[in-house]
């Protein structure tokens, strides 16, 4: 009895002891009193946002940090720049940011970060600027599953057409990445019809119109976005043209498509991972004396915290699963 009695006490003891460590250590990872950090997008009433923010409150809320929803309800780099400017007259601790375009916003978040605000991208990129680390669903998977479904239903032949959204960086690799690989891989495959619909509806249901009428054999579509498969399903549909239709993303609508069977797929990002761990990463960025890697950060004054890329995921989104995919019953429930 003895023995087992000195057994529980140490036990007692040990335990006591991880918890109080445990309690020092998680004090690093809470906000102080007023603490704030901002997520800002552009298209600000895109469905797309609303489960990426909910995932970043949800980690924000976790560690006591009060976050806020900005951006522009214009697709306008200029007044998605001016209103990230507003986001730093509020001195925020760090910036999840999904940038419209790369290049424009390098100046701004350099700025930024020399001022205090450390600032993460999210699927979207500026990877010439300073920010500390990118999260998005792996853009390059996401064209090879895309053009491997595309290919396997055609028998490996036949002509094939995509929109895209020219100057957003995972847009543009989605599309890219997807004609390179069924060029390499389905050589019988032939790109029939390619144009710019800036994720809008109705330049994609003009643009597909035309496509399927110069190409009366058009088999498939791949889409980087969902506004603009809003679009094409609508064209698809009015001329009866026999067409496949995958995009990335999803939308409200495209959803009902997918239901219907007039969309075959949707290669949709892991929205909820994307803005929880977006705003991890944001928060470690604002505290990098936590870690002290095996490298040179010290020398060459990088963000010890910082990790070029993190890979949300994504899911595919089919007829079967749709309704997992429904945003109403996501909300049910949940804190506005």
């Amino acid at each position: 009895m003895s023995i087992k009695k000195a057994l529980l006490g140490a036990t007692v003891a040990l335990v006591a002891g991880l918890a109080t460590q445990s309690a020092t250590a998680g004090t690093k990872f809470a906000c102080e009193p007023g603490e704030t950090y901002i997520m800002n997008v552009m298209v600000s009433s895109h469905p797309y946002w609303v489960p990426v923010y909910q995932g970043y409150k949800q980690a924000a809320q976790a560690m006591g940090c009060e976050v806020i929803f900005s951006g522009t309800p214009d697709y306008d780099i200029t007044k998605q720049i001016a209103s990230f400017e507003q986001d730093l007259a509020k001195k925020p601790a760090g910036i999840l940011l999904h940038p419209m375009n790369a290049d424009p916003f390098i100046e701004p978040i350099n700025r930024a970060i020399k001022n205090g605000t450390q600032v993460v991208t999210f699927a979207a990129d500026s990877p010439k600027s300073n920010r500390v680390s990118y999260i998005t669903s792996d853009n390059l998977a996401e064209a090879k599953y895309a053009a491997d479904e595309i290919a396997g239903l055609m028998g490996k032949k036949g002509e094939y057409g995509v929109l895209e959204n020219p100057g957003q960086s995972n847009h543009d690799l989605r599309v890219t990445a997807f004609i390179a690989y069924m060029k390499k891989n389905y050589p019988d495959m032939k790109l029939v019809g390619r144009q710019a619909t800036n994720q809008d509806a109705s330049k994609a249901y003009t643009a597909v119109s035309s496509m399927i009428q110069a190409n009366p054999k058009l088999g498939a579509l791949w889409i980087p976005e969902a506004g603009s498969a809003e679009g094409a399903v609508a064209a698809v549909l009015e001329a009866k043209a026999k067409v496949i239709i995958m995009h990335a993303d999803v939308t409200p609508v495209t959803l009902e498509h997918i239901k219907a069977g007039n969309i075959h797929k949707a290669l949709n990002p892991n929205q909820g991972m994307q803005g929880y761990m977006g705003f991890m990463l944001t928060f470690m960025a604002t505290r990098s004396g936590l870690i002290d890697p095996f490298n040179d950060y010290k020398r060459t004054g990088f963000n010890p915290m910082g990790v070029p890329f993190v890979d949300n995921g994504f899911a595919v989104i089919t007829k079967a699963n749709a309704d997992d995919f429904e945003l109403g019953t996501y909300m049910k429930g949940r804190s506005q």
